[in-house]
């Protein structure tokens, strides 16, 4: 099996962490492969730069010169996921999606924690769309930039579980789901200092992608997510 997980920003350095994350949960005989867009932000904090990256993210699998049998987007509450599954055949797994729908088979509530304030919204309105916001507890913000959580890795894991902590006492979330692409791999820290199960939408997207191709399951085709119709892009794909 060959699934391409895609980071939806440009900094290769996080593709590589993604990737490198993705392939520790996979199964064996599961290969990984990891995509970076070739335009767009640096990194993705909010609306406008999520929307540039949705359409990077699209560009970058149709053009991808291979086969495959699944694609994770691996950002958090970004765009472009409706859009992959219209031109795709083979199934598509968004990380937010994934880390909710694994916390509520494991818990009654979940909170997410993310990076900057200004994802909350996002993030909120993402889970909303996908009808998994009923029983979300919270959406709290470390404060850190993307870019910090691999900069300052120590300090990222320190606000990361400050906030988690709250969100299981304040909040009374019985699942944590780490916000954001570039924390994947800190499940294990934050869940020995809060003494709840934390989903890693990277390592949960994996598994659920496995399972669909295993079951033998894609998109549905027949109505919300058919292929587009033929005719006429400017441009598309980028550079063309």
């Amino acid at each position: 099996m060959r699934i391409l997980i895609a980071n939806v920003n440009t900094t290769q350095a996080m593709t590589e962490t993604i990737r490198a994350s993705a392939a520790a949960s996979a199964s064996e005989g599961t290969e990984i492969i990891g995509l970076t867009p070739d335009v767009g932000p640096e990194s993705v904090e909010g609306n406008f730069e999520s929307y540039l990256a949705a359409v990077a993210v699209m560009d970058a699998v149709v053009r991808y010169d291979g086969k495959y049998d699944a694609v994770i987007q691996a950002g958090y509450g970004e765009h472009g996921r409706e859009g992959l599954q219209e031109l795709l055949d083979v199934p598509v797994v968004d990380i937010t999606e994934a880390a909710a729908q694994v916390a509520m088979l494991i818990g009654r509530s979940y909170s997410v924690v993310t990076t900057l304030d200004r994802a909350v919204p996002q993030i909120e309105d993402r889970l909303l769309l996908a009808g998994l916001s009923a029983r979300c507890a919270s959406v709290r913000a470390s404060g850190l930039a993307v870019l910090e959580l691999e900069a300052d890795p120590e300090r990222a894991v320190d606000a990361i579980v400050e906030q988690s902590v709250r969100a299981v006492t304040e909040d009374r979330a019985e699942v944590i789901c780490l916000g954001c692409g570039g924390m994947a791999g800190l499940d294990r820290k934050v869940a020995a200092a809060t003494g709840v199960p934390v989903v890693d939408g990277v390592a949960a997207a994996v598994q659920l992608a496995e399972s669909l191709v295993r079951l033998g399951l894609s998109t549905s085709k027949i109505r919300t997510y058919a292929t587009p119709r033929p005719k006429i892009v400017t441009g598309w794909p980028l550079g063309t």
